[in-house]
């Protein structure tokens, strides 16, 4: 029951997050007509050449520019929200091989399973059964970090991240379905970002 409590805890705390397609409007022909200056959002993000700062700052620059709500939480991290979930992404560019955007998603143990011999057994065997994500132990049990990898050369589409974050999304979803309720009271995400609090007139 225990080992089940524990399989269970880490993987039901993932609701499958999509985004809504744009809805099409109308375009007045007078608007269409005139010169606008707006900026467009990159649908391509070069990285190529630049270190990993430079690519964080770039990435993050796109993310924002694609309407994304982003954050740099360090000079080569970025935080994202998608959907309901916070992805921490991170550029790791190599000049003479292939390009990374590490994905990663962070979650906090709850103290009663940290100390668990079956927590190590059980994300043993999340790696072995799943392909989508990497599983690791952080802080002796703390901290459960979920990463995955988008590989490129030199450039990157927004299109790519969104799909591979909506694959990760996707595939948690898929298992904590099967899950009991009250997961959530076990292990809990950990904010990336400061949450943004309405302002009382």
């Amino acid at each position: 029951m225990k080992t089940l409590l524990i399989s269970a805890s880490l993987l039901g705390l993932t609701a499958c997050a999509a985004t809504a397609p744009s809805q099409p409007r109308a375009i007045d022909p007078v608007v269409a007509q005139e010169n606008v200056s707006a900026p467009v959002a990159p649908k391509v993000v070069e990285l190529g050449g630049l270190n990993n700062d430079a690519a964080a700052e770039r990435l993050y620059q796109a993310l924002i520019n694609a309407n994304y709500l982003a954050t740099k939480v360090a000079p080569t991290k970025v935080a994202v929200q998608f959907g309901d979930n916070q992805f921490l992404l991170e550029p790791s560019i190599n000049s003479a091989g292939i390009d990374r955007i590490l994905m990663n998603r962070f979650y906090a143990v709850h103290p009663q399973l940290q100390a668990s011999q079956e927590l190590p057994v059980v994300i043993g065997t999340l790696n072995q059964k799943l392909n989508f994500a990497k599983f690791v132990l952080l802080d002796q049990g703390a901290v459960i970090q979920i990463q995955g990898t988008v590989t490129f050369a030199d450039r990157v589409e927004i299109e790519e991240l969104r799909r591979f974050m909506l694959w990760t999304n996707g595939g948690l979803a898929q298992v904590a379905q099967s899950l009991p309720d009250g997961i959530d009271q076990y292990i809990r995400p950990i904010p990336l970002m400061q949450q943004m609090v309405p302002v009382k007139p």
